[in-house]
């Protein structure tokens, strides 16, 4: 088969950056980040965060080939906040919303086990 080893799909080879960061120069106040090792997954997950900001005009993201393990993502924002910012914002609410799930999650499944469902 043509397909890459497994392991490319998630370890960063040496000197390789997790996210890059590129000026958009088309659209003002916008960048391109290049996520490298992740999927649909991720890319869906922050793209919605991003939406639910108010201060962000557009967010997008795309994997540019099934066996390229990198999303790319678009985000403009309005001229008094910066698309670094926003992406910043989204993932730490990301991460608050994901912790409140597993402590719900946990919780619901220690009631389960005890039967005080």
């Amino acid at each position: 088969m043509n397909a890459p080893p497994t392991f490319e799909s998630f370890l960063l080879f040496e000197g390789e950056k997790k996210i890059t960061k590129e000026q958009d120069t088309k659209v003002p106040n916008a960048a391109i980040f290049t996520i490298n090792k992740e999927d649909h997954t991720l890319g869906n997950m922050i793209r919605q965060q991003l939406l639910k900001d108010p201060n962000v005009l557009f967010a997008g993201y795309k994997n540019p080939h099934p066996l390229e393990h990198k999303v790319i993502l678009r985000i403009q924002t309005t001229s008094d906040y910066t698309p670094q910012d926003a992406l910043m914002n989204a993932i730490t609410d990301l991460i608050s919303e994901l912790s409140l799930f597993e402590e719900r999650f946990k919780e619901c499944l220690r009631d389960k086990q005890e039967g005080n469902d």
